[in-house]
């Protein structure tokens, strides 16, 4: 049997999901660089042939950490689900002669440089500045209309983003920016390769979206992503997933599998996604492009990942699709053929939908909730009527435990502050929108309610996260 190595970090799809898929296609090696979910500790050690956790000295080089461990396990093909270890990993698979996402992987996770390779393509996307120091980002607030928004350039999730809306708030922006990644990186969520990572920013134009002229439906967010893999240098799009509206600066709340676009605007978006991921001259990988909807058939970039979707997105196109990404991928990394679909697949080859909601302490006009809230999903299940046919249920790996404070939402902590991560399947994605603005709706009412203590502000650290590349 074909043996794999895979480099877990925080983010990605559900470990759980991964493992069981992955070791249904080969003997996998876990080099795990963030401490197991305890969800998935257990079943980890019998579906891994092998599963080390490096000391802190060990990572100071984490590409040549990865190569000795590939050797010594004498693994075929080396992966990664994280976005925070794609780069190691292409890295360490172009010194080992394996397939990867190849030399130009850094383009899908810089922003700055992402921008620019796509502007000198003369691709659609916001205006931006590069910004390094805080006399970069007074520069930008002097050429770029406000609103504008300060993103870290290797962050996901959201994390540290912030709107700013005069030249006089760009110092209070930096810090606080500045302060979030420090406090993210302390918990795994950042760069774990690009020493220089955590100073990189920039600065775009925030352009309007318009979701009632691409849906038919109203409740869509005004942004979709494709999800796709690039397989020998060829984009293959697989999907497209619909949102729900974020929740303010630009944090994700919900996903949906299939978006209910109709199939000529699906083929314009497929396109688009086309060109970015051509345009970063990736080779063997996963690849998630995030793209903003405007009136009058406009579009704009927001993002390429170098990695499948991350949160629930993997699983959500098994089920509506019936396709194992993370086996199919594996199949193409060992050389195996794999019979990927032609084109990106649509709601009239959908079997059902499914969506994954984020839990966040903000409510469906992204307001605060008025009171502390604690965390308690079997409450959910009882008290919350869905639809005939619907399905709820929470993904333990990416929760806070029942009983927990629900954290008070930080706008610039994003998916930091996030209580838990639902997923829910239904007849149709109408109806998963409908349930979950339901659930969105009673859950301040529905959870109990916190005790006396919980009235101060919970860190960002106490919540987990998932990943996802972030409007």
């Amino acid at each position: 049997m074909s043996t794999v190595l895979l480099v877990h970090a925080k983010g990605g799809p559900p470990l759980g999901h991964v493992l069981a898929r992955a070791a249904a296609r080969a003997d996998v090696h876990l080099l795990a660089l963030s401490e197991l979910p305890p969800a998935v500790a257990v079943s980890a050690s019998t579906l891994c042939a092998s599963v080390v956790r490096p000391a802190e000295a060990e990572r100071s080089d984490l590409v040549a950490l990865i190569i000795a461990r590939a050797q010594a396990v004498g693994a075929d093909a080396v992966l990664t689900f994280s976005e925070y270890a794609v780069v190691a990993v292409a890295e360490a698979c172009e010194a080992l002669g394996l397939p990867g996402a190849g030399e130009t992987v850094a383009l899908a996770r810089d922003k700055r440089r992402m921008r620019q390779t796509w502007h000198r393509r003369g691709l659609p996307q916001p205006a931006f500045h590069p910004v390094v120091t805080e006399t970069d980002l007074h520069e930008a607030a002097a050429v770029l209309p406000v609103p504008m928004l300060l993103k870290a350039a290797w962050s996901a999730g959201s994390t540290a983003h912030q709107i700013i809306t005069s030249p006089g708030e760009a110092d209070a922006a930096w810090r606080r920016s500045r302060e979030t990644m420090a406090e993210s990186a302390q918990l795994g969520f950042a760069e774990l390769h690009v020493a220089e990572a955590e100073a990189h920013y920039v600065v775009e134009e925030i352009v309007t979206g318009e979701a009632s002229q691409w849906f038919d439906d109203p409740g869509w967010g005004d942004y979709v992503s494709v999800e796709g893999v690039v397989t020998d240098g060829v984009f293959r799009p697989l999907c497209v997933s619909g949102r729900m509206p974020t929740v303010e600066p630009f944090t994700e709340r919900a996903s949906i599998t299939p978006a209910l676009l109709p199939a000529a605007l699906q083929d314009r978006v497929v396109a688009l996604a086309r060109d970015a991921v051509d345009a970063l001259g990736l080779r063997d990988c996963g690849t998630h492009t995030e793209i903003k909807l405007g009136a009058d058939g406009r579009m704009w970039l927001i993002e390429t990942a170098a990695r499948l979707g991350g949160a629930m997105t993997v699983p959500q196109i098994e089920e509506v699709f019936g396709l194992d990404l993370v086996g199919m991928f594996v199949d193409h990394l060992l050389g195996r053929p794999v019979d990927w679909p032609e084109r990106a697949l649509g709601p009239e080859q959908a079997r059902g939908a499914a969506g994954s909601l984020v839990v966040l302490a903000v409510d469906g006009r992204g307001e605060a909730w008025t009171d502390r809230r604690v965390w308690d999903f079997p409450v959910v299940r009882e008290a919350v009527a869905l639809s005939a046919g619907s399905t709820l249920t929470v993904v333990p790996e990416s929760s806070l435990p029942d009983g927990t404070d629900v954290p008070v939402y930080d706008p610039v902590g994003g998916a930091n502050t996030m209580a838990a991560l639902c997923l829910l399947s239904a007849p149709d994605a109408r109806t998963v929108l409908r349930d979950f603005t339901a659930l969105i709706d009673a859950l301040p009412t529905v959870l109990p309610p916190a005790g006396p203590a919980a009235a101060r502000t919970v860190p960002a650290s106490n919540a987990p996260q998932p990943e996802g590349a972030s409007a």
